[in-house]
């Protein structure tokens, strides 16, 4: 059958060759591009999927930036203070060396206060001047401001917190267990009486956690005499002693460890009772419930066996929650660390003493923030507080400040308290240490370990994106193989339809 207006056979030749032709234009602009996906027609689905996977790579790019940077600035921080602690090892051997007072003239000791003079300059200039990028960092620029402080908090120290935008953060302690000294009760019912020994001493072994001496009192020493006596060495022991009436009969002498937590203790050995007689007299602990008053319970008699060998009565840790998370502990002193709150607080004497809720201070803003993750929401910021490291915030309010040092000050060198001067060099040295080694493991734990997992976060982004959007050369060459051989065919076919109407030329002659 032959048909000229329609031909049927020349329009099938005609859509194949045209699918051949946009076939091998498709597989021609993959291979050009290298691309499988060049347009949203390609792949609808795969196309949203490698879009958010090029989006997170980007987002991780910057992260992995983010994080070297944030290495750098805290290299800079962490080599001021590496010269600070040189200096304050220096000032530690100004403080030793001008102890040795006997052996230094007048001109000496004010030499050695010129230098520290100079130290504590040194000191300051390098807070006020190290610095990333004009932006200063041991200066207090990158501490956490905050408000509300209870009288109850003597001092306390902000590491790391996370906040939102215009979010304060309260910070709220619970006592739960009071903090105690080490404290014993040594009932003498008023002066000593060894009972007519007059050739006898009542002597005694008194030690905390600094030391010990052994003291002898003849009969007559009244309490206060044996309180001075004790306070004498309480520098060496770390013991203090006061007068105890309490009207019960229990009146004589309360001694105290020097510090509160359960490192601090006190022991009293009885070297010698001497014939001590009286009523009620002996070692009594402490109550319980009230390290301030004796326990009239079961006291051991100054001539007992467990006298002899020593009774000893060991200090207690506060035990306090933050913020819902149990603290770590030492003395009056409480720490949480978290992933979104770390702080350090010290409480007064009577705050720590008293089981209750303090509302301890809030946290308005400051720290130095950091973006370590892709996603930006406080989950991937980091945030980590440098505290001023100036001379009148090195120290703390117990001891002092390293200030205090300077010439004409009250732990100045020439004539000032040289044992307060060192304990204040010291909490300084251990302040900077401290600081050095959070910055450190910040770098080596939050910082690198980051950077670590984000590149390999990276890696694995770009190949899941290569598997859905990139060509795959085998299969588009193939491909395009075939769909060059089917154009040809096609061509041909249409060559050979279009001529076929021809053949109704032959019923025309």
């Amino acid at each position: 059958m032959s048909r000229i207006n329609t031909n049927p056979a020349s329009l099938i030749a005609q859509r194949n060759l045209g699918q051949n032709s946009r076939t091998v234009n498709t597989t021609l602009e993959r291979l050009s591009t290298g691309l499988r996906i060049n347009r949203g027609k390609d792949d609808p689905a795969g196309l949203i999927a490698s879009e958010n996977l090029r989006s997170e790579k980007a987002a991780l790019t910057s992260a992995i930036s983010n994080a070297e940077r944030t290495d750098q600035l805290v290299n800079i921080a962490e080599g001021g203070l590496q010269e600070l602690s040189t200096l304050l090892t220096d000032l530690k051997s100004l403080v030793t060396a001008t102890a040795n007072s006997a052996g230094l003239s007048q001109e000496e000791k004010q030499a050695n206060q010129l230098q520290i003079d100079s130290i504590l300059q040194t000191v300051d200039r390098l807070a006020d001047s190290t610095n990333f990028q004009g932006v200063k960092l041991l200066n207090g620029n990158f501490d956490f401001t905050t408000a509300n402080v209870s009288s109850g908090v003597t001092d306390f120290r902000v590491n790391s917190a996370k906040l939102s935008r215009g979010q304060n953060i309260s910070v709220q302690a619970l006592v739960t267990t009071s903090a105690q000294q080490g404290a014993l009760f040594l009932s003498t019912n008023g002066n000593l009486n060894l009972n007519g020994g007059g050739n006898g001493l009542f002597t005694i072994e008194v030690t905390g956690n600094q030391g010990s001496r052994e003291l002898s009192f003849a009969s007559g020493t009244t309490r206060q005499q044996v309180v001075d006596a004790i306070n004498t060495y309480s520098a060496v022991t770390g013991v203090s002693a006061s007068v105890y009436t309490s009207g019960s009969g229990t009146n004589g002498i309360r001694l105290r460890s020097s510090e509160f937590g359960a490192d601090q203790f006190v022991s009293v050995r009885v070297v010698n009772s001497a014939g001590i007689a009286g009523s009620n007299v002996g070692i009594y602990n402490a109550l319980s419930t009230n390290g301030s008053r004796p326990s009239t319970s079961s006291p051991t008699s100054f001539t007992s066996t467990a006298a002899t060998n020593g009774v000893r009565d060991t200090g207690q840790n506060v035990a306090a929650t933050i913020n819902g998370v149990a603290a770590t502990t030492n003395g009056r002193t409480a720490r949480v660390n978290t992933d979104f709150l770390d702080v350090e607080i010290s409480f007064n004497t009577s705050t720590s003493q008293t089981r209750g809720a303090v509302n301890a201070f809030t946290i308005t803003g400051g720290g130095a923030e950091f973006q370590l993750a892709s996603k930006v929401d406080v989950a991937g910021k980091v945030a980590i507080g440098i505290q001023n490291v100036a001379t009148r915030k090195l120290g703390n309010s117990s001891l002092g400040y390293l200030s205090t040092l300077g010439n004409g000050r009250a732990n100045n060198v020439v004539n000032g308290d040289l044992i307060a001067a060192g304990k204040v060099v010291d909490e300084s040295i251990r302040q900077v240490s401290a600081l050095r080694g959070r910055l450190g493991a910040f770098q080596k734990n939050t910082v690198g370990a980051t950077i670590r997992n984000m590149g390999i976060s990276l890696e694995n982004s770009a190949a899941a994106e290569s598997v859905i959007r990139d060509a795959d050369f085998a299969t588009e060459t193939a491909g395009l193989t075939r769909s060059q051989i089917l154009s040809q065919a096609a061509s041909n076919s249409l060559g050979l339809a279009n001529s076929q109407p021809q053949s109704a030329l032959q019923l025309l002659r």
